[in-house]
Formats: structure tokens, sequence, C-alpha cells
């Protein structure tokens, strides 16, 4: 094999003047070998093509100008300058420097000739340019640049022409050795699925010809772009099936029905199962008859019983001499599902177990103990169960709530856990916070879909009102008049600091005004400072009615059931995502009484934030807020995609490229029908070695 191809592979140390120090550099920017420098893309592009006339020039306009020095001199205003007049036939334009030496004054004799490039701006002698970049020009003229010239997101202390001088060597290796980089999607796919070839992409953004339109190149709307980040999404894509893959390459206990036990749950639930949740549960019951373990993600909007869908399948595994393990991202929703289980499986005779942080000690000890012995059927808990000092007798399910909080690899660690007993246990994933379509054939390639599309009878529409806090009186008053009827009422504070400090701060002021402003009513507060125990006791007191209002800050999102609870006030929704506004909506109507939901903005509102209370207040169906979500705040915020990697994407943008998402699927078929052997290096070229061990974690 020549040098060459191997280049590319190679340490960025073996390009020409690259030394540990701009290596450094070059890694903060995730640039660690040769063929990473040609996968970073430039952000915008500026026209050095061709000399505009000085007389043609607008401010705002980037260009090169080229002229001859009329005069040079040092002014001296709020800030001293060299001052440069710059004339060609068609007009005159001033050079302005405040950084520069005696000798860069030297240079500018009257009469030489310079060309430059900058952007034009009003000054005070006129259309000025700012510290352009500038070359004094000799009896011969160089020749214009022949392709727009890239700007690169680069870091502190490695500069724009470095960065292009370090792409233009890379490309030159490309160019020496084509094979060191294999287009990985075959001539015969890209001929059906009509993609550009991939070298020729890699040319075209890094130095595109004059005649591209740059707009179209900077917004990603640029074919060789397009093939990029197609090729982006398909590796992970495939990084996802591979995980599936080799998941499902793994023996699971094949579980029966359970029917008699549930049956006997079912008799002792105060209202029957809506239609959508048996046809999820048929879908569930299906996969787990399977001796291949099940990847179910299960979406359902809040409040459509999702839980009760858990409850049953973990009845299942029970059934089948396994234990079930419920995992939520927080200890007060934890804590309620414990209860919620503990109320149901009590009376069938299944001890449920706890295991959070705050267990410690003896307590801690015992309820291990318990688990590995198997006298404990059912675990619920956060992701203290997937701890390594936690073992299982036999675990056959593990249902995981609220999926987005947590990243793939803690969901697949629950996998070892079964392991033990030589089996992979199966997975129910969850969540309240539907998924755009898009997202979910990208975030959840490995995991087959069910939705509950249908709220129990008897749930009661919320109406939501959007007021300006100028009319907070009004609000306190409505508080008042629902409390006095028996109801109870949420104040949810938020803040746009990350503070959790100033955040309860901010909580404890509001109880404080609204405790002076309704004596007779008995204020609750929560918020995430206090322990699990103060919280869990406030909570309490809420849902047996001892208190009529609870001020809380966004810790309520999910999972609280106060069926009496139909009044919530949210104080600064402009600062919210619309998914979290609407998990918040979703802790009211939980009854047969009428329910309003007060969206409290402090004005003037931008017309994006205008837009997201709107969406709010037309309509409560948890998907278009969703995908509404998605086109104002993009996927990273709508899936918590910080934690599942989707957000680390280096070309694709989940928004822009939504319409890709529709090809992936078929394409990632065609190549693994036809050329498999290329599924592995594409991973690998866009997700890293890392990816390469995703399944097996």
């Amino acid at each position: 094999m020549s040098t060459d191809i191997k280049a590319l592979d190679a340490p960025v140390t073996s390009l020409k003047g690259v030394g540990e120090a701009l290596a450094l550099k070059l890694a903060r920017l995730r640039i660690d070998a040769v063929a990473d420098l040609l996968f970073h893309l430039p952000l915008r592009y500026q026209d050095r093509t061709r000399i505009t006339p000085i007389g043609t020039l607008r401010a705002g306009h980037e260009a090169v100008v080229e002229g001859e020095v009329v005069a040079a001199e040092v002014v001296r205003g709020r800030r001293r300058s060299l001052l440069v007049r710059l004339r060609d036939g068609t007009g005159i334009i001033s050079l302005r420097f405040f950084h520069f030496s005696p000798a860069q004054q030297q240079q500018f004799l009257a009469g030489t000739r310079v060309r430059c490039f900058g952007e034009a701006r009003a000054g005070a002698t006129g259309l000025e340019l700012y510290h352009p970049e500038y070359r004094l020009l000799r009896a011969e003229a160089p020749p214009v640049e022949d392709h727009l010239t890239p700007i690169y997101p680069t870091t502190e202390g490695l500069h724009q022409t470095r960065l292009r001088a370090l792409i233009e060597q890379a490309l030159a290796h490309l160019d020496a050795a084509p094979q060191a980089l294999p287009d990985w999607i075959g001539e015969d796919l890209r001929a059906r699925f009509r993609l550009p070839e991939l070298h020729h992409c890699l040319h075209v953004l890094h130095q595109p010809p004059p005649d591209v339109d740059p707009e179209q190149l900077a917004g990603g709307r640029h074919l060789a772009t397009r093939r990029l980040a197609l090729e982006e999404l398909l590796a992970h894509r495939l990084s996802l099936q591979a995980v599936r893959q080799r998941i499902q390459a793994d023996g699971a206990p094949a579980l029966p029905s359970g029917r008699g036990l549930q049956a006997r749950f079912l008799t002792q639930l105060p209202f029957s199962l809506t239609g959508a949740q048996r046809r999820v549960l048929d879908e569930i019951a299906a996969d787990l008859a399977r001796e291949m373990p099940m990847l179910r993600l299960v979406q359902g909007d809040v409040g459509s019983g999702k839980t009760v869908v858990a409850a049953m399948a973990a009845l299942s595994a029970i059934a089948g001499d396994c234990q079930a393990a419920m995992m939520a991202p927080t200890e007060i929703l934890a804590e309620q599902h414990y209860r919620a289980f503990r109320a149901w499986f009590a009376p069938l005779g299944i001890e449920v177990a706890w295991l959070a942080g705050k267990l410690k000690g003896k307590a801690r000890l015992d309820t291990k103990a318990a688990i590995l012995d198997g006298r404990v059927r059912m675990v619920v808990g956060t992701h203290a169960i997937f701890q390594e000092d936690v073992h299982f007798q036999r675990l056959g399910l593990a249902i995981v709530d609220e999926q987005h909080r947590f990243g793939v690899h803690q969901r697949l660690a629950l996998r070892e856990k079964g392991e033990a007993g030589g089996l992979t246990p199966h997975q129910l994933v969850m969540t309240a916070t539907p998924i755009p379509r898009t997202l979910a054939m990208s975030a959840y390639a490995d995991l087959d879909v069910s939705v509950i599309d249908e709220l129990p009878p008897g749930r009661t529409p919320v109406k939501t009102v959007v007021v300006p806090d100028e009319r907070r009186p009004e609000v306190v008053a409505r508080i008042r008049h629902a409390c006095a009827e028996g109801r109870q009422a949420y104040w949810v504070c938020t803040l746009i600091e990350e503070s959790e400090a100033l955040q309860c701060q901010a909580a404890e002021a509001t109880r404080d005004e609204l405790v002076e402003a309704l004596p007779e009513l008995a204020v609750g507060l929560v918020h995430g400072r206090m322990k699990a125990a103060e919280k869990a006791a406030v909570m309490d007191a809420f849902k047996e009615g001892e208190l009529d209002l609870l001020v809380a800050t966004t810790v309520i999102e999910v999972g609280v059931d106060v069926p009496n609870a139909s009044l919530m006030i949210i104080e600064n929704p402009e600062r919210l995502g619309l998914s979290q506004l609407h998990q918040l909506r979703g802790r009211v109507g939980r009854g047969s009484t009428a329910s309003y939901c007060v969206l409290l903005y402090h004005g003037p509102l931008s017309a994006h934030s205008r837009e997201r209370l709107s969406v709010m207040r037309e309509t409560s169906d948890g998907f278009r807020i969703a995908e509404k979500d998605l086109e104002l705040r993009g996927p990273g915020e709508v899936l918590g995609t910080r934690q599942t990697g989707l957000a680390q994407m280096k070309i694709a943008d989940l928004e822009r490229d939504a319409d890709l998402l529709e090809r992936v699927a078929p394409l990632a078929e065609a190549l693994l029908a036809g050329h498999s052997e290329a599924s592995r290096p594409l991973i690998r070229r866009w997700l890293g070695e890392e990816a390469g061990r995703y399944g097996q974690v």
C-alpha cells in the first residue's frame, strides 16, 4: 500500500507545519486525522474571484478592490488610526487600521498599487474598509482566486489562512490517492438514489467554483452538503441498527401472557382500559412471547395511561418466573411509580422494592439481597438500578420511563443485569414527550414504536389562556375562587438562569407573596433543592387535599397525578420549550372538572415566543406540539439529545434535513442487502471508534 493511501488515516502531525501545539488546537475541533480535515466544512464563503470597481461598492458588501494609494496619514480621533486613501478609475475608498506599525505606514507610499479584501462600511470619510486583508502589487498583478474562499469554524489561536492551507494539503493527498477515502455508497446505490460522488462533493464544498450560489452552500441546501448529511444520517441509523442486531442476537426469556395475573390486576382497577392501551398491550405480548429481546418504544401523551401498560407488561414477566425493573429519571417520578406499583401489586401478593441513590446503609443492603435471591419480583427506582453492585436473580423485563433523559448507553447497560442468568431482558421504553416521526426515525432506529393515541374517558380537555403579568391580581383572584369551590391549583415558577439556587429563591419569594395575598389558603412549596423526603411529604399533603395551592419549580413536569387540581398558572412560559409546557399542562385536567392553564407571560414577547404560546392555546395534541417544537427549537432540545449523541452531528441538521430522513431507511436497507461490508467503515467514519463498541455496552 502506498504511503498516500495511508496519508488520510495518518495523524494531523504528519502534515507539513503541524507540531504538537497546533495538533492540540485541531483536536479541539475534533480533527485528529488528516481525513477529519476533509469533513470539517466551511460555515460560509467569501467571493474573492473578481475585482469590484470602487464606485459600485455598497455598505455591508464584502469585496476585493484594487487601486492606487493617493495618500496615507496617521489621524487622531477618539483612537489613533492609519488612514489610507485608495483610488481606481471609478471612485475613492479609505482603508483604516487601528493597529499598525511604522513599517506598515511606510508601505503605503503614494502611487503604490494595492489589492485588498474587506467589508465596506460607512465611516467618517465615506465608505471605509477596516483592517482589510491586503497585498502590495508589483509590476505583474497576480490573478484573483479561482474559487470562493471558505470561512471555517475555528478555535482560539488558529487562523483561517492556516486552516485553509491544511485543508488544501488534505485535498492534495485525496487527489493523489482517491482510493484512500472510499465512497462507501457504491455506484449502483448512487445511481438509484441520485447521489453525487463523495470526492466531487468535498472539492465543491472546500473550493466552490465562482458560479455556485454561496447562500445555497452556506444554508446547507447545496446537493454536495446534502449528500454528506445523508451519509452521516445513514451512519447513525446503521449504528443503531447494529445495536439492535447485537441485542436481538442474544436469547431472551419467552414470557407467557400471564393472563390470569393480569385479569386479577384489571378487576381491581376503578376504570377499564382504552382501545389504544389494549392494542399496544397486544403488540407488547407478541414481542414478549418470542425468545428474542423486545425493543419497543411506547409513546403516549400526558395522561394516556402508560403506567398501567407498564404494569401489565411487568405482570407477564412475573408470571414467567422472571423479575421486572422500572427506571425513571427523577426520584420524585420514581417514587410515584413505586407507590402506584406497590398499591396495585400488594393485593396480588407481589413484593415491590424501591431503589434510589438516597437509599443507604442496611436498608440498601437488604433490598439488594432481596433482588439477588429473587424474593423481590418488581423493582422500581432511578438510575441506581443499573449500578454495578445491583444484581438480579433473573431479570426478564427492563422498563425505562422518559427515555430522552437517559442516553442509549445507559439503556443498554440494563442489558448486563439480565446476562447473569444467561438471558438478555426485554426492553420497554416509555415517553410522554411525543416525538415527531422524523426524529423517531433517526433517534430510535433501534426500537419498534407503539403509540397510545387515545385518552381515558372522563378526561376533560384543558382550556389554555395567555395573560400578561400586569393582570397578576386577576390571576390570584381566580385561584381564590377555584379553591373556594374545593379545587386545588399549581403555580409553576420558571427562571431563565440555569442556577437551581436562584430558581429555588424565586419559588420561595413567589410562595411568600401568595401566602400574603391568599391568607385563607394552605400553600405548599416544592423545588429541586429540597430533600426527596421533604418533597414527597409536600406532594402527599397536596394529593390528600391538605394543601390548596402548590408553588413549584418545573420538578413537577412529569408524573404528578392529583385529579382534584384543576388550575395551573405557569409564570414566564416564554422561557420554556413547547414540549415542556405541554408536560406541565398535563398535570391538570386529570379529573372530571373543567380545568384551566394560565400562561402568565412577561412582555414584550418576541414573534417567536408569541407563536409558541399561541400553539399552546390552540391545541392540546402532543404530536402537533412536538412537531412545532422541533421546528422552533431544534432536535437537541426536543429529544434531550445532549445525552443521546444525536446533537453531535457534524454536518447533518435534523431540522434542515428532515426530508432526507425519508430516504435514510430505504438506503440503509439497500446498503445492508448489497454492500453490508460498507456498514462498519461508514459508522467509523462518522461516529468514530466508539460507535463500533456501541452495541457491546
